[in-house]
């Protein structure tokens, strides 16, 4: 007998439609930008302290920013402000 993949709970029409599309995409979509906020955060502070062990781990295990929260607020060598608005983001140009 052949294999139903027209839907069904794991076949590929699983996000093509109905209510269990209109919860999960929005849900994902939720998740994606959660995980990529708290990546770049902590990569970024990773990177700012020469950090390359943490910096790597960082890059390579998805924990949805539970690794990248517990970094920034727990292991850093550096404890986090919640406003660091006196780090810039570019270096300061010297007079041309």
């Amino acid at each position: 007998m052949g294999q139903n993949w027209g839907g069904g709970a794991w076949g590929p029409g699983m996000m093509g439609g109905g209510w269990a599309g209109i919860f999960l995409f929005p849900l994902v979509l939720l998740f994606i930008v959660w995980t990529v906020y708290w990546k770049y955060h902590a990569l970024w502070h990773a990177a700012k302290e020469d950090e390359k062990w943490w910096f790597l781990g960082l890059l390579v295990i998805n924990t949805l920013g539970i690794l990248e929260i517990l970094y920034l607020y727990y292991f850093s060598n550096k404890p986090m402000k919640h406003n660091e608005k006196n780090v810039p983001m570019v270096p300061p140009q010297s007079g041309m």
